[in-house]
């Protein structure tokens, strides 16, 4: 096609061979990217095509949100001419991707060994819910990795439970660590001219989201971490509430008229401290000795934001933040799912994309967080369960009508 930019992952040909979300997620990074992503599944479908279905006997949000871009094919790998066909598939592809329980692709007959012998340039990539050791079998889902990663014991109130992230960090963050790995792997294999393994574990991915809380641990050694709004210190790192967790203390304050997420979400960093007395109505503040300085201020973070809140909480967030950034204070309004479905800017910025479906009409997803300047990216629709068979099985691996049909009746795809 003349005037088609290439894709940056143009000519790259991807098994997917990834179910639920962290291995989808990446694979779909993947297609938007440009490469050629075919999605096997067992002729049953990905489960996550009936889950949570908000329309009956169609593919549910779920998993159109986590599938645009790529081809459906189904295959039945337990069985003999399924394997053959898989073994030829492997043949033809640069990645292959799954995420399924530990050695399962090993017992269906496909070690990295053979993979290997099959096609010595495959990068092959495994998202496992943990690494070598005591939890390697543990069952692993979002908020498991989210637990055993660092997140879970950091967030939230000190006062209360620990809390999950609404943030997939355990799913889509270890797919985006994988595509990381999968990009690497392909380019090292510009100078080795060989494929290699690619491993990424949810708990790890988790943990890499979270070292600062590790920073604090080892700072803890040396005694309370003064920019925490804490007043006891054990030895871990405590659930700080909305602390900013970095140098300058930040903190969610309530507008009005009060809703569940009037907030913004206001950093006071040295300079801003004037301008905020200002605003708040305390311009005497800027020269207490008491206030004046980020050391004064700090022993008293909660008093401060206090002091912040009464001034904030008799405005809209949206005054609030117009009112700050004024003042080139760090500051964001707390934005519901319904402010950032309907957010023009998201629209805009390709973020928030309608997309055409089949059967649904159209749905609402994410688009691609990755802008690359020769690498446009156009969402099109998740495929529907086996709609690429006839063209990735005879057009591609030369099966003929008659052995597909075969295949067919045979429950092989």
């Amino acid at each position: 096609m003349t005037g088609t930019p290439n894709k940056a992952l143009e000519g790259i040909r991807v098994l997917d061979m990834t179910h639920v979300q962290s291995g989808p997620s990446a694979t779909q990074l993947l297609a938007w990217l440009g490469a050629d992503v075919v999605k096997l599944e067992a002729p049953t479908g990905d489960i996550t095509r009936k889950q949570l279905r908000d329309l009956p006997d169609v593919d549910s949000l779920y998993f159109t949100m986590l599938n645009c871009n790529k081809r459906s094919i189904t295959l039945n790998t337990k069985t003999e001419r399924g394997k053959e066909l898989l073994t030829e598939l492997i043949r033809r592809s640069d990645v292959m991707v799954e995420n399924f329980g530990p050695g399962a692709v090993d017992r269906m007959g496909f070690t990295w060994d053979r993979i290997q012998e099959i096609n010595p340039r495959i990068v092959y990539a495994s998202i496992k819910g943990f690494g070598e050791g005591p939890y390697t079998n543990f069952k692993a889902y979002e908020v498991v990795a989210q637990a055993m990663g660092g997140s879970m014991s950091t967030t939230g109130f000190e006062d209360g439970p620990p809390l999950a992230t609404g943030a997939q960090i355990g799913d889509s963050g270890t797919g985006v660590h994988a595509v990381a790995g999968i990009l690497a792997a392909l380019f090292q294999r510009e100078t080795t001219g060989r494929g290699q393994r690619v491993n990424v574990a949810m708990q790890h991915a988790v943990l890499n989201l979270c070292r600062v809380k590790l920073r604090d641990q080892q700072r803890l050694t040396h005694g309370p971490l003064a920019e925490y709004p804490n007043e006891d210190f054990g030895t871990e790192v405590p659930r700080s509430g909305n602390a900013s967790g970095g140098g300058q203390p930040g903190w969610a304050v309530k507008c009005a008229p009060g809703g569940p997420n009037d907030y913004v979400y206001v950093i006071v960093q040295p300079v801003g401290w004037k301008p905020i007395s200002e605003l708040i109505g305390r311009p005497e503040l800027a020269e207490d000795p008491e206030w004046a300085t980020p050391e004064a201020r700090l022993p008293k973070l909660n008093k401060m934001f206090q002091l912040i809140e009464e001034w904030s909480s008799t405005l809209p967030k949206w005054e609030v933040l117009e009112k700050l950034n004024t003042h080139n204070i760090p500051c964001g309004p707390i934005l519901s799912t319904k402010e950032i479905i309907e957010d023009s800017s998201l629209v805009d910025n390709e973020m928030v994309v309608t997309v055409p479906h089949p059967e649904r009409g159209e749905f609402v997803t994410v688009g691609s967080p990755l802008k690359l300047s020769d690498s446009p990216v156009e969402v099109t629709s998740s495929p529907l369960l086996g709609q690429h068979n006839e063209e990735v099985f005879i057009g591609e691996l030369g099966l003929g009508d008659e052995e597909l049909r075969l295949l067919k009746s045979n429950g092989v795809i």
